[in-house]
């Protein structure tokens, strides 16, 4: 969870890390944060050994702990907005939209791209990585959050 395959992958998920992770950390608290970000990157590890066992590639990178972030996120803080840029065509104009739109379609590329590269060698993306650590937050973070009290 804490090496890279290279500057690109470490710069975008720090910049995830970054959007999505400090919030949730709000919420947690740093040790709770600690924890979940680690059971989720665990969780991926062991998603995607489960779904490719076949891979001869070594597995590096926070991406599945860091999707677990993004399921947290997305349940703790439903009504926020991202602004991303959104392709039509040859035009990708900037756009706001709700952050569960952006991290459904998120989650929703990489189940289809684990469907679409199972059985294939090579590549480089632990896909399932990606979608266990995301599940793992799902659930997770049920179990996590700060319960509000009714006065």
């Amino acid at each position: 969870m804490f090496l890279h395959g290279g500057w690109l992958h470490l710069i975008v998920n720090m910049w995830f890390l970054w959007i999505f992770g400090d919030n949730v950390e709000d919420v947690l608290g740093p040790a709770r944060f600690l924890g979940f970000y680690l059971a989720c990157g665990l969780i991926a590890g062991g998603t995607h050994f489960l779904l490719s066992p076949e891979s001869p590639l070594p597995t590096v990178g926070a991406s599945g702990a860091i999707a677990g972030v993004l399921a947290a996120y997305a349940v703790l803080f439903p009504d926020a907005e991202v602004v991303t840029y959104v392709p039509i065509g040859f035009i990708v104009p900037l756009v706001e939209l709700p952050a569960v739109v952006f991290l459904v379609i998120w989650f929703l590329i990489q189940t289809v791209s684990g469907f679409l590269s199972a059985g294939l060698a090579g590549g480089g993306v632990a896909w399932w990585a990606h979608v266990g650590g995301f599940v793992a937050g799902l659930l997770l973070i049920q179990l996590l959050r700060p319960r509000r009290v009714m006065v």
